[in-house]
């Protein structure tokens, strides 16, 4: 559920959210993050939010076939939509039968979706509860969570705290959870725009008569910077095949495992090329009622694109590999001190014998 549009040059627009001063009491602290917290849910309520999200098909379809294949667990029961937004899922999981659907959307987009349970004659069974899970009181327990909760990079914006505070609170013992695990994958890329970024400053003199290599140092230092760029990466930009470095199961998984969510990963690379950055990205399963399989919701670049694109984290300066030369290393996410809506990614790696590197990327622009 990400929803704030990055630009292929990292214009992240999140700053606003960012501002909590490390000098700050703890009381202050509660009022910042109310604050943080209201200009969070006063984002959704713009369409183009919305838009986005219905619009993309392979998030939308997916939830629509999951709920449908799980209909012999969702016909007569009770379903709690965690962060409904327009309310889509919701009416999705009556259509699959359920007896009562109670929609729980803390912003104003709320209004709009009772007036699509309305149009859609769903008024009998869904209930659109203004408010956020943590606050809202049931009138009884739940057999089905549905949420779609992922941010950019799976954690950003941090709503599965939100489904594991319903899980907790609403879910009856033996309910089902949609999704209910997600895994999270890292690559090295070798990312072309970004060194023909960087070559435009030796092109400079051909064009106009003005050496300007001299900035090539600048613009690297601009360009590879600590932002977690979110971008497409292409399949051709991929080094090695994907390595899983956590996974985390939604029954049983605890808001405190969330502020440190980490992992080895070690892949062998394809060939000759510079890597100049890894790409992480995540996947999140349903089960299928009756059915050993489960549907895969995926973000990776060798699927077919989704509005989370995937996460980029640029390294200082490229390091070259050839066939089967070893990346490895560790990731370690885990919530901003400025926010905990926010995530950071520490990343330690090593490409064949060279040595040992680290890096710390923020989703904040500072």
């Amino acid at each position: 559920m990400c929803k704030l549009k990055f630009s292929n040059v990292r214009s992240v627009p999140l700053s606003l959210l960012c501002t909590t001063n490390p000098r700050f009491t703890n009381a202050e602290r509660k009022l910042d993050k109310t604050r943080q917290d209201r200009l969070y849910f006063d984002s959704y309520a713009d369409v183009t939010i919305h838009e986005e999200m219905i619009a993309d098909h392979v998030r939308t379809n997916t939830y629509r076939t999951a709920i449908l294949l799980n209909t012999e667990c969702i016909r007569g029961k009770v379903v709690l939509d965690v962060g409904a937004g327009t309310g889509v899922l919701s009416i999705f999981c009556a259509q699959a039968g359920a007896r009562k659907v109670y929609a729980v959307e803390a912003c104003s987009i709320s209004e709009q979706a009772e007036k699509i349970v309305r149009q859609n004659n769903m008024d009998d069974r869904i209930e659109v509860i203004r408010g956020t899970v943590e606050s809202v009181e049931l009138p009884e327990k739940v057999d089905v969570i549905v949420s779609e909760w992922m941010g950019y990079a799976l954690l950003h914006e941090s709503m599965l705290n939100s489904v594991l505070c319903a899980r907790d609170k609403w879910l009856r013992p033996g309910g089902i959870i949609l999704p209910s695990r997600a895994e999270l994958y890292i690559a090295p890329i070798c990312d072309p725009v970004v060194e023909d970024r960087l070559h435009f400053w030796y092109t400079v003199k051909e064009q106009y008569g003005v050496d300007m290599s001299c900035m090539y140092d600048f613009a690297r230092k601009c360009i590879m910077n600590s932002d977690i760029t979110v971008n497409t990466v292409t399949v051709e930009d991929v080094l090695s095949h994907p390595a899983r470095f956590a996974e985390l199961d939604l029954y049983s998984v605890t808001a405190e495992e969330l502020r440190s969510v980490k992992g080895r990963f070690s892949c062998g690379s394809f060939g000759s090329a510079a890597v100049n950055g890894f790409c992480v990205y995540f996947t999140v399963s349903f089960p299928c009622s009756d059915k050993p399989q489960t549907l895969v919701l995926s973000t990776s670049p060798f699927k077919p694109e989704t509005h989370w694109k995937q996460a980029v984290l640029y390294l200082d300066s490229p390091a070259e590999v050839k066939q089967d030369t070893l990346v490895s290393g560790e990731v370690c996410m885990y919530p901003s001190e400025e926010s905990d809506r926010h995530i950071c990614i520490h990343l330690e790696y090593a490409v064949g014998e060279e040595k040992r590197q680290s890096k710390t990327f923020s989703i904040i622009q500072k």
